[in-house]
């Protein structure tokens, strides 16, 4: 099969979180992962199946003791035959285990050496530890998470280690490697999860600018729950459903699919009267069970949709036909995306 970064070389230094996942996503997508780890020493942090862990699939494991010179140098060799290097680790460990990027670079002009961190390498916070959920905070996005009347809410940690990490990690890799195809240099690409988290936010810090947020209010702005026709609700049978006509001919499919009195075309953006038509809306989804409700809005674009557990989205007819979820050693496992015309 021709994937696109077939032939692709890439080191990995083990490590957690949102490296490994990018070099999961590159080896999928068919780059060459070579993944260096600490000789007897597992960086696995939890106890997972290796055979579903994506810190682990579809790499060549070398271990080595980088304080031995043999091992070092094999390191050495394996990075002077590499594409990419990534590596996850505090400031300056790297450079301490003898593996700067001066030093990789000169001997491999072209190599493109990846640095994953929180908090970036320099700064009064590059050495302190810490977790998406930290990162997050500091990046001006977990005060804007939750409802207004309660604490801000942990959206796991898919903002820092994996879309301000994993991902931007992945777009810097993959532009350095576009501006070596015109220059022949290599360089150094330095990835941080505040950084990242931050610029995921530019959206709502331009309608902060625009007077159309308050970032000192969290839940009661159009998308953080503030706003009643973007929210889930609780169904008869315990169950939810996601709501989110904004525009108002989606909101319009909403009060008639819903038999609301058709004043509240009219309403539609008037925040005096939000917390009536929340209370309506709340009374009137808890009339039916959420499969009765996803069948009523099935072919309506009112924008109403069913909350799935993993395992549903897994096995909807609509992730099927997309082949949206993949089986990887018995167990059910998201596919990578997005999907090329070649493959």
């Amino acid at each position: 099969m021709a994937r696109p970064l077939n032939g692709l070389k890439i080191i990995e230094m083990a490590g957690l979180g949102p490296a490994p996942f990018a070099c999961y996503i590159l080896a999928s997508l068919g780059a060459n992962v070579t993944r260096i780890e600490a000789k007897g020493r597992s960086a696995v942090f939890l106890p997972l199946d290796p055979q579903t862990n994506p810190d682990v699939l579809y790499r060549r494991i070398v271990q080595l003791d980088l304080k031995t010179e043999e091992d070092r140098l094999e390191a050495v060799e394996l990075i002077d035959d590499a594409d990419v290097l990534i590596e996850g680790f505090r400031p300056g460990v790297m450079e301490r285990l003898g593996f700067s990027p001066d030093a990789m670079i000169a001997r491999n002009p072209g190599l493109i050496y990846a640095r994953m961190t929180g908090y970036g390498q320099q700064g009064p916070m590059s050495d302190r530890a810490g977790h998406d959920l930290n990162y997050i905070s500091m990046a001006g996005v977990l005060s804007m998470i939750g409802h207004h009347d309660d604490r801000p809410v942990p959206p796991l940690n898919l903002i820092g280690d994996y879309g301000g990490g994993t991902m931007v990690l992945i777009m810097g890799v993959l532009s350095a490697l576009y501006a070596r195809a015109q220059t022949g240099k290599g360089q150094v690409v330095d990835a941080a999860m505040v950084d990242g988290a931050a610029m995921l936010a530019t959206p709502i810090f331009s309608f902060m600018a625009s007077g159309l947020w308050d970032g000192d209010k969290r839940g009661m702005n159009l998308l953080d729950s503030g706003c009643p026709f973007y929210d889930t609700y609780e169904t008869a049978d315990g169950g939810y459903v996601a709501v989110a006509p904004l525009e108002p001919q989606f909101f319009a499919a909403l009060v008639d699919g819903l038999g609301l009195d058709p004043v509240w075309l009219e309403r539609q953006y008037n925040r005096s009267h939000w917390d009536e038509l929340r209370a309506q809306l709340t009374a009137v989804f808890r009339r039916r069970s959420r499969d009765e409700w996803t069948e009523i809005f099935a072919q309506s674009d009112a924008c109403v949709t069913p909350v799935l557990t993993p395992r549903e989205a897994a096995e909807h007819p609509h992730n099927k036909t997309r082949r949206s979820f993949d089986t990887v050693a018995g167990q059910v496992m998201p596919a990578i995306a997005p999907r090329f015309s070649s493959e």
